[in-house]
């Protein structure tokens, strides 16, 4: 990790992670407890399911899998694709405009009907967290995955270790850090839970709701102290 905290963007800066975490917890309680049982944050379930399907000569639930899967794919292609055309306006990055998209696409789900089928909240859940995924890479020169917690879990294990071993601070940094996505990520989770057993599918706009303030606080740096700096990539990029 670099120790000049200046040469980092504000969209690298570790509270942005944890803004995203925590929608991305909700996100994932939310689906699971109103939208068909599923996680749509990430694919290994559906590669799961997709292995089984096929396995026991259910082609067709085989072949349903493929949309939420593709629509993953097609999340990580177009975040690969659009940052060098949003890049050319010189007005936003594409980090802040994603978080935009993202604020967007939620609030439409919320205005669906209770009975509209689940697939279009899983879809789009699937395609937004891919392109979240796929953009948000490093906190601070951290590795660390915005929509999920698998590996923050490995993580923490392998520098609780260094750290106990070692003492070198930086590994004391990396443990807290990976530790307290995974804690924000739970709580992101039980809000969402409790907000969908009160409000049902507009509980989803809590999680536009924290998004709001990343997406704030990535608009006021690109207007005004990071203006310049629209040809910096983010690190892991």
């Amino acid at each position: 990790m670099e120790d000049n905290e200046k040469s980092f963007l504000e969209c690298e800066r570790w509270w942005i992670y944890v803004i995203l975490m925590t929608a991305a917890g909700w996100l994932g309680a939310f689906t699971y407890s109103l939208r068909g049982g599923v996680f749509c944050n990430a694919q290994t379930g559906n590669f799961v399911l997709l292995a089984m399907a096929i396995g026991n000569a259910r082609f067709r639930d085989a072949a349903y899998l493929l949309i939420p899967i593709s629509a993953y794919f097609l999340g990580a292609v177009l975040s690969e694709l659009l940052p060098n055309f949003v890049k050319k306006s010189r007005i936003i990055r594409w980090d802040t405009m994603l978080i935009l998209i993202e604020i967007i696409i939620i609030f439409i789900l919320g205005l669906l009907p209770e009975d509209a089928p689940f697939q279009i909240t899983q879809i789009a859940v699937n395609f937004i967290c891919s392109m979240q995924y796929n953009t948000f890479r490093q906190a601070q020169g951290i590795p660390m995955a915005t929509t999920f917690c698998t590996n923050h879990l490995r993580q923490s294990g392998n520098y609780l270790v260094k750290m106990i071993k070692k003492k070198a601070p930086e590994y004391k940094i990396r443990f807290s850090r990976h530790s307290l996505m995974i804690a924000v990520f739970v709580f992101g989770g039980i809000l969402s839970t409790m907000f969908c057993n009160l409000f049902l599918g507009k509980a989803i706009w809590g999680a536009a709701i924290i998004l709001f303030f990343a997406f704030a606080d990535l608009l006021y740096a690109d207007l005004t102290t990071e203006k310049d700096k629209f040809d910096k990539k983010p690190r892991g990029h």
